[in-house]
């Protein structure tokens, strides 16, 4: 515990002397607010607009929550598939991996077109972002297993249900909790993503994504730093809850999460 807190002290430390950094370049080179704001001016837009800000904010959670939840339930299931067979597997997997390489910003429209704008059509946006990382990292989880294992399963008489829920599903948590932490930190980008082609359906309501077109077309470089900020403390939101729930589901067994004898 003493550990953490002084990674927590020198991380706050860090962060304090960049904004010291970031205000310092904007007092010492006389940056007008609209193309720099310092600090202050930031935090003062925050702390003006903050009720529209939080607005924002709640919708993008909302966007990006359900994307990764979804892309999570699908992954899961598509990769159990492929474990099943090698043939299917190799015959179908380079398939999924085609999901990194589509620019989104590409099929936004289509997907605006066949769903219509709004919440919903973002978070299918975000769930075709977030899903290649948990298909390719559970797959590997599920058939990296040791063979001996299975065939200790199989001289038991195992059905193929029980060597993939007792052996292989257990075996894949740690590769699924990573590409989980890769899929959260993207998911807050797909959901900006979306919303700059269909983050609202009415005037004055819609995320980050469409606050950013907003204050963007308005010349509002503070209120735009605030923005920023608020999405990248979403990501972070998102990162440590995945990180907690990884060592809820692993710290009393598997060997990444025990504590280390250097420790």
């Amino acid at each position: 515990m003493k550990k953490q807190g002084l990674l927590l002290l020198n991380s706050i430390v860090v962060l304090l002397c960049l904004i010291g950094v970031w205000q310092a370049v904007v007092s010492l080179n006389h940056l007008p607010p609209y193309i720099l704001p310092g600090p202050v001016q930031v935090a003062s837009a925050l702390h003006d607009r903050l009720p529209s800000l939080l607005s924002s904010l709640l919708i993008t959670t909302e966007e990006a929550a359900g994307g990764l939840a979804a892309s999570i339930v699908a992954g899961v299931g598509i990769a159990m598939v492929f474990a099943q067979g090698r043939w299917f597997r190799q015959l179908f997997f380079p398939y999924t991996i085609l999901l990194q390489t589509v620019p989104i910003v590409a099929i936004a429209p289509l997907i605006i077109l066949w769903v219509g704008a709004g919440i919903f059509a973002v978070t299918v946006v975000t769930f075709i972002i977030c899903l290649a990382p948990i298909i390719a990292n559970t797959t590997q989880g599920l058939v990296s297993v040791d063979e001996n294992l299975i065939h200790l399963f199989l001289m038991y008489n195992a059905s193929p249900s029980q060597v993939l829920f007792k052996l292989r599903l257990p075996n894949s948590l740690p590769s699924l909790f990573t590409g989980i932490r890769i899929s959260a930190g993207i998911s807050v980008i797909g959901a900006i993503t979306g919303e700059l082609f269909a983050g609202s359906t009415r005037v004055g309501e819609g995320g980050l994504g469409y606050a950013i077109i907003y204050a963007s077309n308005q010349m509002e470089t503070a209120y735009l730093f605030a923005l920023v900020v608020a999405a990248t403390a979403l990501g972070f939101a998102f990162f440590f809850i995945v990180m907690f729930l990884e060592w809820l589901a692993l710290h009393n067994w598997h060997e990444s999460s025990l504590p280390q004898l250097s420790e």
